[in-house]
């Protein structure tokens, strides 16, 4: 969509069953003129909950459980933000987030899940709760890795007795039996109790189904206990309502869902359990700009059980109804189904299925089972189709725009902007934002040089906030590898042409980001300039100050020096991948992690262990900046590939045969770096161009040790010695010891 068009923002907060459906019917349909649709998830990476208990018994990857949400807000032309929600204000119309500046909202459309009903004493801190299912995969490799590591016989409990925690109940079962046989353990060590409130097992199901669960049970030497209230859990043992105690030693919690506090703390109307109460349109009774489904809403009567199947089915009328409130159309109503298809799998690859009173199990129930989950996943990983061009005449004519100085920024919309941004006041700026004129005025310490610099790009992701983060990250660094103390930042902002009220949220979500991370270095912002421009763009001129002995520069190595990287590499190659739908989520989440990283912790540890000369890896690659670090008469080095730490998913993708558009241009340094013919993933990428990458030092042998393990320390995990300076000789200045 042309940026001047968006009046309007449509928000899908959570990456549930409902909203992935969303997504892709909106990416199959015309853009909604002048909307804008962003998706805020705590979780990049949405389970299906069908597929989970096959998950956890390994029938199933991590991928292939699991929808991506990054591609798929690509094919919807959706912004991602990466964050969790904590409240709404509802007045103001906005999203409350734990990391980030509030998000405006015009639309909001709700789709988070529930929590675990978790009432007894002790439960939080002793038992592992499969809801939120986003995050159980985690707990459960925890909870894995701790039970193989015992020796004896273990006693697991899992507490709730529906589908879902019979369904998880077989399926850890049949992975720990798995996992002991391969280690040459005895299966019988493991010993599994059922534990449910209820008079019987499956209390939502028919009696055939729970009859032929029972069978399953009981072949697989499960202790299964009805009208079982568990009153108080402590390390090792529950104890129930009837005064029994019954010991265990790792216990699941899988009881009825919960709803989250904030939707009720917001004002929205819910029921009594705080879900919240929507009509049969999935609209708000109580607020007509925002919408819910799955879990954490409750449909006025038409109650349904917390199931993902309900959530997937209210996808396609969610999405008509929020393309109609957008063009002020009439709502339609929707009516949940009242029957439907149960499949109930027993760990191994057996199910039982149902629907109504009818009830069968066997081996081709789970094959029929996963037929169906994988034709589910291919909607949303199949996404060959493109988002569909907008229709032409559809959007506003916008009026024709003044360039120089008539495209700076409306000073009523950068002084709203700006009274946001705080500062702390700090006696060496002497003119700042505070008290703004033409320039600033700024104090040196006395005795240090001025060192400046300055970088600026346009956005390359579409989370401002981020962007924020990592372009001032970016621009610090060259400050860093001079050894230099950054002091002062003048922006240079560019916000594309748009209602003015989404102009000021993408300046403040981009300069609240960028703050951050100055403010971390002891950084202030003075001033700078901002004005329209075709896309979202921001850059930095940075001050600072280093005594003259102190300045490091790129050469200045010596043959008893150690090559030290202070990050992976990859992050144009990710990036590369991204814009063709073939980068995960999680690895991008990796990378950006690692691009908002400031390089002023790692500059200061390498001096402390006498770095003798550094440079920072950005758009000319390693091998580009490391060419920078050597002399045609002075040392060489001899680089060692396999130590180059990579970013997760670099070398897959390189790999493939994805790269960056500037590759081409930084892999000249390839002749300079390797003998004839000599190829390889890992060599390629060390002509990828990366954005605010790391630290390049060269320091003395004897400090290397104790100099990685500070980085380490200070959260550069990866920080590595990836080669060593030698002696002068003729020929390549990089000798490539493997590849």
């Amino acid at each position: 969509m042309n940026n001047s068009s968006i009046s309007r923002d449509l928000v899908l907060l959570g990456g549930g069953h409902a909203h992935v459906e969303v997504l892709r019917r909106m990416g199959m349909q015309p853009p909604i003129p002048g909307v804008r649709l962003t998706l805020i998830s705590r979780e990049l990476h949405t389970p299906y909950s069908g597929m989970l208990p096959g998950l956890i018994a390994g029938h199933y990857t991590f991928d292939e459980a699991h929808i991506d949400l990054g591609p798929l807000a690509h094919f919807a032309n959706a912004r991602l933000f990466h964050d969790e929600v904590t409240g709404l204000d509802l007045e103001r119309q906005r999203v409350l987030c734990r990391n980030r500046p509030p998000v405006a909202f015009d639309v909001l459309s709700i789709d988070t899940g529930s929590t675990p009903t978790i009432t007894a004493p002790g439960a939080a801190t002793h038992a592992v709760p499969i809801k939120p299912v986003s995050t159980f995969n985690q707990r459960w490799e925890e909870l894995r890795q701790r039970v193989l590591e015992r020796r004896g016989k273990v006693r697991i409990g899992v507490v709730g007795g529906g589908a879902g925690g019979v369904e998880m109940l077989m399926a850890v079962r049949h992975r720990l039996r798995q996992d002991g046989a391969a280690a040459g353990q005895p299966t019988t060590q493991f010993h599994f109790v059922l534990l449910c409130a209820s008079d019987d097992l499956l209390p939502q199901s028919n009696a055939r189904v729970r009859a032929l669960y029972q069978d399953v049970l009981r072949n697989a030497a499960v202790e299964v206990k009805t009208r079982c209230h568990v009153s108080a859990v402590e390390l090792g043992r529950v104890h129930t309502q009837a005064g029994e105690a019954i010991d265990l030693d790792e216990i699941l919690w899988a009881t009825h869902a919960a709803a989250p506090a904030w939707p009720r703390a917001a004002g929205l109307t819910t029921d009594d359990e705080g879900f919240i109460r929507v009509s049969d349109c999935l609209q708000s009774i109580s607020h007509a700009r925002v919408f819910a489904a799955g879990d954490v809403a409750n449909v006025t009567g038409y109650p349904r059980p917390k199931s993902g199947v309900f959530a997937v089915r209210q996808g396609p009328p969610l999405t008509e109804n929020l393309r109609r409130v957008l063009r002020g159309a009439p709502l339609a109503p929707f009516k949940p189904q009242r029957q439907f298809l149960s499949l109930i799998t027993t760990g191994d690859r057996h199910a039982v299925a149902a629907r109504g009173e009818w009830a069968c199990a066997g081996d081709w129930v789970w094959r029929w089972k996963d037929g169906i989950d994988r034709r589910f996943m291919r909607r949303y990983t199949d996404l060959a189709m493109p988002a569909m061009a907008t229709t032409a005449g559809t959007e506003p004519a916008v009026a024709m725009r003044c360039g120089g100085c008539g495209s700076k920024l409306g000073a009523e919309l950068l002084r709203e902007a700006l009274a946001g941004l705080q500062q702390g006041a700090r006696a060496e700026i002497v003119i700042g934002l505070e008290t703004p004129d033409d320039a600033a005025l700024v104090r040196l310490p006395p005795g240090m040089l001025a060192v400046q610099t300055v970088d600026a790009f346009r956005s390359f992701i579409d989370d401002p906030w981020l962007f924020g983060r990592i372009t001032a990250a970016h621009c610090l660094s060259d400050i860093f590898a001079m050894g230099a103390t950054a002091q002062t930042a003048l922006a240079i902002a560019h916000v594309p042409l748009a209602d003015p009220r989404k102009m000021r949220d993408d300046f403040v979500q981009m300069m609240s980001g960028a703050l951050e991370v100055l403010a971390a270095e002891g950084v202030t912002l003075v001033g700078g300039h901002s004005a329209e421009g075709a896309e979202l763009s921001l850059g930095f001129a940075i001050n600072g100050y280093v005594a003259e002995h102190a300045a490091l520069r790129k050469r200045g190595a010596q043959p008893t020096h150690t090559l030290i990287l202070t990050k992976p590499l990859g992050s144009g190659v990710l990036l590369a991948g991204a814009m063709r739908g073939q980068t995960k989520s999680r690895w991008l989440e990796a990378a950006y992690a690692c691009m908002s990283q400031s390089n002023g912790p790692a500059s200061r540890c390498l001096r402390e262990h006498d770095a003798a000369a550094m440079t920072d890896v950005t758009g000319f690659g390693l091998l580009g900046h490391l060419l920078e670090m050597l002399s045609d008469d002075g040392p060489r080095v001899a680089l060692d590939l396999e130590q180059i730490p990579m970013l997760d998913g670099a070398v897959e993708l390189a790999t493939l045969g994805i790269r960056s558009s500037l590759y081409p241009d930084n892999a000249h340094a390839l002749t300079r770096a390797m003998s004839a013919g000599q190829s390889s993933p890992r060599l390629e990428l060390s002509c990828d161009p990366q954005t605010a990458g790391g630290l390049l030092a060269a320091l003395p042998r004897a400090r290397a040790d104790a100099c990685l393990e500070a980085l380490h320390a200070l959260g550069f995990r990866h920080a590595a010695v990836i080669g060593e300076f030698i002696e002068a000789a003729p020929g390549a200045r990089i000798v490539v010891q493997s590849a």
